[in-house]
């Protein structure tokens, strides 16, 4: 069992990494955890992330 952490400022830029993931190495995907972050200072900073557990 493997896992593989992602990190993007933009869903979308999240969801492009995670699909070519996906289609590079056509992993057997155990369980996906998805968060999300915001940190607010000067402006707002967004962090989208998942967990992949794989085979």
């Amino acid at each position: 069992m493997k896992v593989k952490v992602f990190d993007e400022g933009h869903e979308k830029d999240l969801e492009e990494v995670i699909n070519q993931f996906i289609l590079d190495e056509e992993p057997e995907i155990i369980d996906i955890k998805f968060s999300t972050a915001v940190a607010v200072s000067e402006e707002q900073i967004f962090c989208f992330s998942a967990l992949i557990v794989y085979r």
